[in-house]
């Protein structure tokens, strides 16, 4: 567990650096920084990149689902019916747009979504 924690940190800060270092180089060339999440305008899977590791580096955002940490490590296929409706609660109480960020703070915390919502929250995200 010590081992993953160290590796964390060395990829968030190796990932601090490459993106000041591109902020400096699009800044540079184009006299502007780059898109942020909210407004991008790069191709989809190059945005969700760069969303990820900007998330990476931040701290965890939570959307009133502190109650989910208990569920943390706990594998996808594990979760009994009542469980999975406690993500499901969340999920449709918050806003559509909310829906990517609240995945990546799910990642983040190290929560695995249950297999019986996957199916939603993939309906959602698209």
């Amino acid at each position: 567990m010590f081992y993953i924690a160290i590796l964390l940190i060395i990829v968030a800060l190796l990932v601090a650096v490459l993106r000041l270092y591109g902020r400096k180089n699009v800044a540079e060339n184009t006299g502007t920084t780059g898109p942020s999440c909210g407004s991008c305008s790069d191709t989809p899977s190059k945005c969700g990149c760069r969303c990820m590791l900007d998330a990476a580096v931040k701290e965890v955002e939570y959307y009133d689902d502190e109650e989910l940490d208990t569920f943390i490590g706990r594998p996808s296929d594990m979760y009994d019916d009542e469980e999975a409706e406690q993500f499901r609660y969340v999920l449709y109480t918050m806003r559509q747009e909310e829906v990517p960020g609240w995945c990546r703070s799910i990642a983040l915390r190290g929560i695995n979504l249950p297999d019986q919502i996957k199916d939603e929250v993939t309906a959602l995200l698209t």
